[in-house]
């Protein structure tokens, strides 16, 4: 397992595409920490405000944009074997291929876990320019968000090598991460505000991704609901159902793996 660690490490930092994405999601959680702090530099520093700008905007984005610039580099990390044929060279040095997925769902998750932390630290910063203070990041709701901002971008990270390994392919994949939560789960959660289809409510809680957003929640709301409306579950329990739904992937993506040839 150690070679297979340090092979997928070399490899995924060796290729441009890593740096790239890093980049642009840092990027973009900056500006949107930059963006939320100066349109909010003369209300009262608040802990709803301190959480959208260190978490990039908290729960309200249907998609966490940045994590799906992290999910990408999982994404990449399956994909490319299979697009540019380097999976049975991987193959022939590393015949385990449970040792070989996993290795690959290591390195990314560790990655996505460090840009988390990273960027958490860069908004901050950002924030600080205009409070020209350090907030108490120790208390609710901020005590919960920070780690489950954590938490969220490893979930995506995963997702995304996953997603790789289950089509064998980059665009495939990328539609998935970005039609499910942005087309499907919407379409859902708008069709249940109508009285005719109000029966679709109870299951809105379910939804994957809408349910990942909660990780983040900073005032009980996601992607613009009322909680108490579609009965959503706290923080762990909605991140759990998340949580449920990347490993069904992942089991789906290991047999893959395992019964069909490289």
């Amino acid at each position: 397992m150690i070679d297979a660690l340090r092979f997928e490490w070399v490899r995924l930092h060796t290729i441009r595409s890593t740096y790239w994405l890093l980049a642009s999601a840092l990027v973009l959680n900056v500006a949107t920490a930059f963006l939320v702090a100066l349109l909010t530099r003369h209300h009262m520093l608040t802990n709803v405000i301190v959480g959208a700008v260190v978490t990039a905007g908290g729960a309200n984005p249907p998609v966490p944009l940045a994590a799906v610039f992290v999910a990408a580099i999982g994404i990449f990390a399956t994909g490319h074997e299979y697009a540019y044929g380097t999976i049975q060279p991987t193959l022939t040095a590393i015949p385990q291929r449970s040792t070989v997925l996993a290795a690959k769902t290591i390195v990314v998750a560790v990655v996505g876990a460090g840009f988390a932390v990273v960027s958490m630290v860069v908004d901050l910063a950002a924030g600080v320019i205009f409070w020209h203070e350090v907030p108490d990041l120790t208390i609710e709701p901020l005590a919960g968000a920070l780690p489950g901002y954590l938490v969220l971008t490893v979930l995506w990270a995963v997702l995304g090598t996953q997603l790789g390994q289950l089509f064998r392919s980059v665009a495939a994949p990328l539609v998935v991460v970005l039609v499910i939560p942005l087309v499907v789960e919407q379409l859902i959660f708008r069709m249940s505000n109508l009285p005719a289809l109000d029966w679709l409510q109870p299951a809105v809680k379910f939804l994957p991704f809408l349910a990942g957003s909660q990780l983040t929640s900073l005032s009980g709301e996601a992607a613009g609901s009322d909680a108490t409306q579609f009965g959503l579950f706290d923080r762990w329990i909605s991140g759990s159902i998340f949580a449920a739904f990347i490993a069904a992937v992942l089991a789906a993506a290991w047999l893959s793996f395992n019964r069909r040839d490289a």
